[in-house]
């Protein structure tokens, strides 16, 4: 940080320009005042408290230890492998950034300032970063644990007590503690140190409890889930249990999910939790004012989400009240949700939205837990701003006729039909014009009304996270594995969506199909429509074996072809044990999606039909390099006087890139490229 040579003979009106707020330099407070106390610290999120600095121009804040904290620590005991190039001081982590990783020692992504190393996945926040009381791998009384443990002496010099506690006893972590860094155990070192070797445990009675350690995984017979590291168990029976499982809490409150506490009762039984309609066993909670019996893991719900595949905030509820005697359907699996078991649904009048529990918690990127309905959805509704920059004229019905839209630097004016009877693309989705569209009376530019009105940020169904709108002369589609002009959402800086795949909604109905689809994000078997198999999900049928990928789902259902006069319509089913395509005279899977003409008794591949790029316009620079060429590529269908490929040497009949500059004649087949 850099410092004003008057400055520093004033250290009351001291300032420094820090790397992370360069618009203006921060001055020093060295006394509280009361706008400070309203105020956090852009560093370590607390609450600003003097010595501090601060922007006089806007609202940025550091508390004078953050603002001076080293841009580089040179090692730190937690990290000793690659201690040798440092650890560099980054900004507040976006929440939804995959590439950032929660804190190694108190396991969160938070708003604050972190040190991060530039060679593996290592990053502690500032909070966390100087702790100094750390004595590792002290010896204990039992080798219960896979990972090595970290003695903390004095926990309550860092933030982790404030959101833990301890494994075994479940009380705050107010006294001397070890850590593992590897995974989520924290456990009280008197606790470590006064662990029984044996126990007697109510879930089963017949023998007692040994305590064991493996390294590899076990099932625990209470919670049902996989776990190594410490555990008790009888041999005789084969009956395991987690440590954490064999002490649990008496008594649970979290009134931010349920209003009441929950009671400890110990069960010989399974049950079926009223929170989530699953099978549970051995240890459940009570509500004795509500009349429910939950899950340990469901006594903590969320009570408000914001789902990506729902506009509106859904709530959990313990039952639903109807005045109807109808059937409620799961809107991410589509089998039965029990009207007397708890689920997650929409508040809103007239929206009947119901999912599971455990289908709409099983992804984490899906879903935000809200703590303010009414402030998210002003938020939400904010985001969700048009496309369009000014209306500049509209009609007796209020419908905008003359607009200014951001793709374009004409005004665009609005039409029914066009003057001229040609197949016009839009520059936004590359489809043809139907419909009502947007044109452009200076150059040929054209928009549907649909793409024109598309929101510039919002809310899209495949993650909770902002989508943002851009157009692109030339740009793959993440979801179709198309290369596309026109419109994109970027979806979490992250995926880049074509326009066709932004409008695919996640529960469809399609004409190849019977029966409605919904989008399975571990979908990973192959697409009915072409074929090829899946790795990121696909839209399936819930009640047979039938699955689409966004790639057939978004082909278009009519193309013309030089092959056939008539208009070629997708197909989705062929009757003949033995077909071939009349482009490329090879054989085509009967069981896949191809084109044809009923008239002319034509059939061929879509690939085929569409081209290899059916999706971009005509004349954008294409983003390919030859070593025997050096200036820009231009794409074009079809060239006229059909020269020769500068590659393979054949006339150039279809899809080709071209060299614009006047002393430049290369040209080249696009299925030439390398």
């Amino acid at each position: 940080m850099e410092m004003d040579n008057e400055n520093k003979k004033h250290p009351l009106a001291q300032q420094i320009q820090h790397p992370f707020h360069k618009e203006h330099p921060l001055v020093l407070l060295a006394e509280q005042s009361n706008e400070a106390l309203k105020a956090y610290c852009d560093g370590c999120g607390e609450l600003l408290s003097a010595p501090c600095f601060t922007c006089i121009h806007c609202n940025y804040h550091l508390h004078k230890q953050c603002a001076e904290a080293p841009l580089k620590i040179p090692n730190h005991p937690l990290h000793p492998e690659h201690s040798n190039q440092g650890f560099f001081l980054r900004q507040r982590p976006h929440y939804d950034n995959d590439l950032v990783y929660g804190c190694v020692l108190c396991k969160e992504k938070r708003n604050m300032f972190f040190y991060e190393c530039r060679e593996c996945y290592f990053s502690i926040d500032i909070k966390c970063a100087y702790l100094s009381s750390y004595k590792f791998n002290q010896p204990s009384k039992h080798d219960i644990h896979q990972h090595p443990l970290t003695f903390i002496e004095s926990p309550t010099t860092i933030d982790v007590p404030k959101r833990f506690n301890c494994s075994w006893c479940h009380e705050p972590l107010i006294d001397a503690i070890y850590f593992c860094f590897d995974c989520p155990f924290i456990i009280h070192k008197k606790c470590l140190d006064e662990l029984p070797t044996e126990i007697d445990h109510l879930t089963h009675r017949l023998h007692p409890f040994i305590l064991n350690r493996s390294d590899s995984d076990y099932l625990c017979n209470l919670c049902q889930k996989q776990h190594s590291g410490p555990f008790y168990g009888c041999s005789l029976c084969h009956f395991n249990i987690n440590v954490e499982c064999s002490w649990p809490r008496s008594i649970v409150e979290d009134k931010s999910s349920h209003q009441h506490p929950f009671s400890l009762l110990w069960r010989q039984a399974s049950f079926i939790c009223d929170a989530c309609d699953t099978e549970g066993n051995y240890i459940s909670y009570i509500c004795l004012k509500c009349c429910i019996e939950v899950h340990k893991k469901c006594t903590s719900l969320p009570r408000i989400i914001k789902f990506s595949r729902h506009d509106h905030c859904i709530f959990h509820k313990h039952f639903l009240q109807t005045r109807e005697l109808t059937r409620q359907d799961c809107k991410i699996c589509f089998n039965e949700v029990k009207l007397d078991r708890g689920s997650y649904s929409c508040g809103k009048p007239d929206c009947n939205y119901v999912v599971h529990v455990n289908c709409v918690l099983e992804n984490e990127k899906l879903y935000e837990v809200i703590e303010d309905e009414k402030q998210y959805e002003e938020l939400y509704e904010k985001s969700m701003q048009s496309s369009i920059i000014r209306v500049i004229e509209v009609n007796e019905v209020g419908e905008a006729t003359k607009i200014q839209h951001f793709t374009h630097q004409h005004y665009l004016g609005l039409a029914d039909k066009m003057e001229e009877e040609i197949d016009r693309k839009c520059d936004g989705c590359m489809l043809s014009i139907s419909t009502l569209f947007y044109y452009c009376s200076e150059c040929p530019f054209f928009l549907h009304k649909t793409c024109v009105e598309l929101p510039r940020i919002k809310q899209h169904w495949f993650r909770q996270a902002s989508a943002t709108l851009f157009f692109k002369d030339f740009q793959n589609c993440d979801f179709c594995d198309q290369s596309c002009s026109g419109f994109f959402y970027e979806i979490d800086e992250w995926w880049d969506m074509c326009i066709r795949c932004a409008k695919v909604v996640d529960i469809i109905e399609c004409e190849g199909h019977q029966h409605f689809l919904f989008y399975d994000f571990n979908y990973e078997k192959e697409c009915n429509g072409c074929g090829v198999e899946n790795n990121n999900g696909a839209f399936r049928c819930g009640e047979c074996r039938f699955a689409l990928d966004f790639g057939c789902l978004t082909l278009p259902h009519s193309s013309l072809h030089k092959i056939d006069e008539h208009m070629l319509n997708l197909t989705y089913h062929d009757d003949k044990e033995q077909s071939y395509c009349d482009i490329c005279e090879r054989e085509r899977d009967p069981r896949l999606w191809y084109y044809s003409c009923s008239i002319c008794d034509t059939t061929a591949h879509p690939k085929c039909i569409l081209g290899q790029f059916p999706f971009v316009k005509d004349g954008v620079t294409f983003p390919y390099y030859d070593h025997n060429h050096h200036h820009d590529l231009n794409f074009f269908r079809k060239d006229k006087g059909y020269p020769k490929c500068s590659s393979c040497g054949k006339l150039c009949q279809e899809e080709i890139l071209k060299c614009e500059e006047s002393t430049c004649d290369y040209i080249i087949h696009c299925k030439c490229l390398n």
